[in-house]
């Protein structure tokens, strides 16, 4: 899970840096929790096009048996 790590982390720093005053930390960990979210959603978006791309080539494998038939 791509991003997920990253964007945990993220969230850590952002909690450490607002709990201490430390705004370069609490800067820093809310860009690396949203680069994080953006790596998830970016994942998640390549595996649901490689499910589409399974079930188109099952179509075609379907459509060519059908018109051998």
């Amino acid at each position: 899970m791509s991003g997920v790590m990253e964007q945990a982390k993220g969230k850590v720093k952002e909690a450490a840096g607002d709990l201490t005053g430390n705004e370069a930390l609490e800067t820093e960990g809310e860009a690396q929790a949203d680069k994080g979210a953006e790596e998830r959603k970016s994942t998640e978006a390549q595996a649901k096009a490689k499910a589409h791309e399974k079930k188109a080539e099952l179509h075609e494998r379907q459509q060519e048996a059908a018109e051998k038939a």
